[in-house]
């Protein structure tokens, strides 16, 4: 059984801090692409930062460029996403997403974390 399951989320003042963790069982973690999308409310979902399966090449969305980094370790089988530098637009659902790259049917979802950034 797949399970997907982020940590971390909570509320940051803007300027501040924040990590994810996602921990994922059931699947070849070291197979998979890990990334993290989010969502904030009345928009779309959108990719925040990916990385390969092995590690060595991670995409990042303009809007997270230079503050955010996206990292995993593959004997914990588990993805993060440390966050600085954080603004109030910051502020959304982050879910955790793991995908096979030559099988778009393995496909899968955490339940999300809630950021918030305010002052």
């Amino acid at each position: 059984q797949v399970q997907l399951v982020e940590s971390g989320g909570g509320l940051v003042q803007p300027g501040g801090s924040l990590g994810l963790s996602c921990a994922a069982s059931g699947f070849t973690f070291y197979n998979y692409a890990m990334s993290w999308y989010r969502q904030a409310p009345g928009k779309e979902r959108e990719l925040v930062a990916s990385i390969t399966g092995a590690g060595g090449i991670t995409n990042y969305a303009d809007s997270v460029k230079g503050r955010f980094t996206i990292s995993r370790d593959n004997a914990k089988n588990t993805v993060y996403l440390q966050m600085s530098s954080l603004k109030p637009e910051d502020t959304a659902v982050y879910y955790c997403n793991a995908r096979l790259p030559w099988d778009s049917r393995r496909d899968y979802w955490g339940q999300g974390t809630q950021v918030t950034v305010s002052s």
